[in-house]
């Protein structure tokens, strides 16, 4: 056994910590993305082998360690403007229907990761806002949570390098939206942009009460990675969340048949969209 792996046992342990910890189910041929994810840590910490590193972030005593190994295990790939018709559906049915709201509309963006999709529903806003003058007068409030304070610490920053911008950002997006940094090696997101974006550290199993009503949740690409009961928890701790009537977005692959039945399922052209029942 190299330096890098773990036997059976002890990757069957670690993931049945990762889903108590976190919600996240590892598969049984995981142990790949374990070792891709772990194996940085091992210098960082000064750490010889993955088992070693393994084990001590199983101990409540080793905190950095512990926060190190669930922040790589938990941080996924995201870009902007996935999928695109999600943030098309906001301009043509959801911001349309909220024009008249006395209040700013409240967007949640579960497991925001290092901020693109909270940034891009500012954006499609501030687009739509163009094109409707005067209405929703009192703009928006997104907030995103994730459980890395990694990913949450270059979200809050809102810096991206080229390589994270080319994924899903038009040139006419980049040149609307963004500022260089540092020569144009980094573009930081316009303040028109960030003042309507927060962030906040949560974790899907804990309690959402502190977060406040939304009428929007964006929950897309996530839910895949948990437990069926996880999901029936997470969907129905959402629901008290969500304003009556409010709306429940989930990634494109992503169904609650059979999980939950606290939301009418709205087809759109495309997507699907899920609106809280009363």
């Amino acid at each position: 056994m190299t330096n890098r792996e773990l036997d059976n046992a002890e990757y069957d342990q670690f993931r049945q910590f990762l889903e108590h910890q976190s919600g996240i189910v590892l598969g049984d041929s995981k142990l790949y993305l374990v070792k891709s994810r772990l194996a940085p840590l091992m210098n960082q910490f000064n750490i010889d082998t993955l088992s070693e590193l393994v084990k001590r972030s199983m101990q409540v005593s080793e905190r950095a360690v512990r926060s190190a190994v669930l922040d790589a295990m938990t941080t996924n790939e995201t870009l902007w403007f996935r999928d695109v018709y999600p943030f098309e559906m906001l301009k043509k049915k959801l911001f349309p229907e909220f024009r008249n709201l006395k209040r700013p509309l409240r967007i949640w963006s579960a497991a925001a990761s290092s901020g693109q999709e909270c940034y891009s529903i500012a954006m499609s806003f501030l687009e739509w806002r163009a094109a409707n003058p005067g209405a929703m007068p009192h703009g928006i409030e997104v907030v995103g949570t994730d459980i890395s304070n990694k990913v949450l610490e270059q979200a809050r920053l809102a810096e991206y390098d080229g390589l994270a911008l080319g994924r899903g950002l038009s040139p006419e997006r980049q040149k609307q939206f963004f500022e260089p940094v540092d020569g144009n090696k980094v573009m930081r997101v316009k303040s028109e942009v960030r003042q309507f974006v927060s962030f906040r550290h949560l974790n899907l199993l804990d309690s959402y009460t502190l977060l406040g009503k939304f009428d929007i949740v964006f929950c897309r690409n996530v839910l895949i990675y948990f437990s069926t009961e996880s999901k029936k928890k997470i969907l129905s701790q959402m629901r008290s969340t969500i304003h009556p009537n409010g709306y429940l977005l989930l990634g494109a692959s992503e169904s609650i048949s059979g999980i939950s039945d606290d939301y009418e399922m709205i087809r759109c052209n495309p997507g699907i969209l899920y609106q809280r029942k009363t």
